[in-house]
């Protein structure tokens, strides 16, 4: 049996197999394309000789640390997005372009040398070969108590692979949309599933290389444009060329509407290829052209995606972030994470995410039933005192996870709810862990008493966390008193009573679904043994 099986080789479902790999977990990726990177897909344009991203393009060194730190650790090279602080805004399809300052476009953006394949082929040579496995889509998720059941079809028949756990790294709308669980899952889970839009899922991309020199360079233009007119094919033009300057290429989001594209399917290229020209002159006319239509991928887009987005979503639901099932199911993809939400950021820190949530304290609890074989009632009491061992052992690593996620919203340029949400987020991650750790424990728990649906074992777990809240909020209000960092912000560097006792509400709604979680998995528990021991009695 798998330890882990990953649904989903985009960038988070082949970070998460990196890191478990180096941490010793099993595990299998399955992938229903035949190619790795899910949204990040870049492609050989051979007029350019160079790689095109028809995905994800850029990332930002001063707000996203996480990716930037995954493509040094791979030996990949970053550079810098040419940006010289001019732009081209054409408003009227009968008129020239007209040039206008603009300092800092692409607000710091780097690219990745070879585009974001680079990374995508970085990550999948990191992971043992055959636990990489194309051609598979996942067709049905069984919760089977301590373990999942996942039906697959490849190849024209259908294959059941059996998992420990079971990681979902599909963006939330297409598993809400597409996916069947056995249980359903929770109305509440689903309805966030399906509140949360896929990033740029609607968008559609072109590309242009061309050969020798970028000429618009050579003219003293910048490459990058905004076409803002009734007709135009486009709305955003950069330049796409590769770190050396000298292989020319072009890139651009459409202005069409999916519908519109579909009603211009034959002469799209030849819409860019004239929108290229009015911009830049007949020195871009004779290039090689390729377009990623986004909406037209049933593994990317759900129905629900397929309209423009009026602002940017809010990623980073705590729902999305929860393990379910017990701490068998978890959801991954970049629209789960808080910070880089639908940036390849996201996808590398919802990785991060699941990777501590599903190797908390693995296999340190795997003596106690050897060690007390004889009752069951001492090993009940060893896990109750493993457990509040492990929980007194987090009071450190939970601060550090709140400071770890104050600097990360500074660096974002964030300004408000910085304790709230990094205090909040740092209990949820905890309590998540602590899912786990209750399932792993070996509780003896089929003559523990339930009463109006409260195991009689829960109360003693929530027994572990006895002042650790009120602990981690003094460090927290201290810690901020002292922070240089958090000086120019009154609010956070000298909490309000008001401002605690909110974030004490959210910490106390975490904890109200922390403890049901725990009790519906102590009865969980109980079932199953008692399943098991009216079948060995039979």
């Amino acid at each position: 049996m798998l330890d882990v099986a990953i649904i989903g080789g985009g960038v988070c479902g082949l970070v998460l197999a990196r890191e478990l790999a180096e941490k010793g977990v099993s595990f299998a990726l399955f992938e229903a394309r035949e190619r790795f990177g899910g949204r990040a897909l870049s492609v050989w344009n051979r007029t350019s000789g160079q790689r095109l991203d028809l995905g994800p393009t850029w990332i930002w060194p001063e707000t996203e640390p996480n990716v930037c730190a995954l493509v040094d650790s791979l030996g990949l090279k970053r550079f810098d997005q040419h940006d010289p602080g001019a732009v081209l805004y054409l408003d009227d399809p009968e008129k020239s372009p007209a040039e206008r300052a603009q300092p800092g476009l692409h607000a710091g953006a780097q690219r990745i040398e070879g585009g974001m394949g680079a990374l995508v082929q970085a990550l999948a040579a990191a992971a043992p070969p055959e636990s990489l496995r194309l051609g598979w889509r996942l067709i049905a998720t069984r919760d089977i108590g301590d373990h999942v059941e996942l039906d697959f079809e490849t190849s024209g028949k259908t294959e059941t692979v059996v998992a420990k756990r079971v990681v979902i790294a599909v963006p939330p709308r297409l598993v809400a949309e597409r996916m069947a669980f056995s249980p359903p899952l929770a109305e509440h889970l689903l309805a966030a599933m399906e509140d949360t839009p896929t990033w740029m899922a609607f968008a559609a991309k072109a590309v242009a290389g061309y050969s020798g020199a970028p000429d618009w360079r050579t003219q003293g233009r910048s490459g990058n444009a905004f076409v803002t007119h009734h007709q135009a094919a486009l709305s955003e033009v950069f330049d796409a060329c590769d770190a050396s300057g000298e292989k020319a290429a072009l890139g651009g989001f459409f202005a069409l509407t999916p519908e519109l594209r579909e009603s211009f399917r034959v002469g799209l290229q030849i819409l860019v290829e004239s929108q290229f020209v009015q911009l830049f002159g007949m020195g871009v006319a004779d290039g090689e052209t390729q377009i990623q239509d986004w909406s037209l991928e049933p593994l990317t887009c759900a129905d629900a995606d397929r309209y423009p987005l009026a602002e940017r979503p809010i990623y980073g639901s705590t729902l999305l972030a929860r393990p379910q099932w017990r701490g068998k199911l978890f959801l991954g993809g970049s629209e789960t994470a808080r910070e880089g939400g639908g940036h390849v950021e996201g996808a590398v820190n919802a990785a991060m995410r699941i990777c501590e949530q599903i190797t908390a304290n693995r296999g340190e609890f795997g003596a106690i039933s050897s060690d007390l074989s004889a009752s069951p009632e001492k090993v009940n009491e060893l896990c109750l005192e493993r457990f509040a061992a492990w929980a007194a052992a987090q009071r450190a690593p939970t601060f550090a996870i709140y400071r770890r996620r104050l600097v990360e919203s500074l660096s974002r340029g964030q300004r408000e709810q910085l304790t709230q949400r990094a205090m909040l987020g740092a209990v949820e991650e905890t309590l998540g862990a602590a899912l786990i750790v209750i399932e792993d424990l070996p509780f003896d728990a089929a003559r523990v008493a339930v009463e109006r649906g409260r195991s009689d074992l829960t109360p003693k777990v929530q027994a572990a966390f006895n002042g650790f809240f009120q602990e981690l909020l003094d460090s927290v209000v201290e810690f901020n008193q002292t922070s240089c960092a958090l000086s120019n912000f009154p609010d956070e560097h000298h909490p309000s009573k008001d401002y605690i006792s909110t974030t004490l509400r959210d910490v106390a709604a975490a904890w109200r679904e922390f403890s049901l979680d725990a009790n519906g998995l102590l009865i969980e528990k109980r079932g199953r043994e008692r399943e098991r021991a009216t079948r060995s009695a039979g």
